[in-house]
């Protein structure tokens, strides 16, 4: 149940706040402004509203809820631990490395399209001119998710393995 002051608050709150705009519009000139600088800042909003995508935390979560398991089981197969798990759970602006995303999906059994989405969520995606990322690809394509097997054949091309850094 709304609290009715704190609505009525509210509502004299945002009608002084259009008020104080109209009252800048007052002019021709600055009402002519006013409505460019509304309408941009509408049409900003709405594209927005429109292309954004889940985060990381949001994607990540809704996957474990999806794939039915626990975070614990996730975190373990991934070779994480619990606090660094616990950061990404908590922390909504924690942006962790590509090569903990992709323990994460190692440890949730995503094939490529999940993977890339997932990475995404977080600002990275899986490159084909990447010799870390091109054999990530191929351990998820053959289905292999074991984190141990897939860091020996990293670590045989002298690349870093997945699941061990923050």
């Amino acid at each position: 149940m709304l609290d009715q002051k704190l609505l009525l608050e509210l509502e004299t709150y945002l009608n002084d706040y259009f008020i104080m705009e109209l009252e800048v519009c007052q002019s021709p000139k600055m009402m002519e402004e006013c409505l460019e600088e509304n309408s941009l800042r509408f049409e900003l909003d709405a594209f927005i509203h429109h292309n954004k995508k889940p985060t990381l935390q949001e994607k990540l979560f809704q996957l474990i809820d999806e794939k039915g398991v626990t975070d614990a089981d996730v975190y373990k197969k991934a070779g994480l631990d619990r606090k660094h798990f616990s950061k990404i759970r908590s922390k909504s602006d924690y942006r962790p490395r590509k090569n903990t995303i992709l323990a994460l999906a190692l440890g949730l059994e995503l094939d490529e399209d999940d993977t890339e989405e997932l990475l995404e969520s977080a600002g990275y995606s899986l490159s084909h001119s990447d010799t870390n990322d091109l054999i990530f690809k191929f351990f998820i394509n053959k289905k292999i998710y074991d984190i141990d097997a897939v860091n020996e054949y990293l670590e045989y091309f002298s690349l870093k393995p997945i699941g061990s850094t923050i």
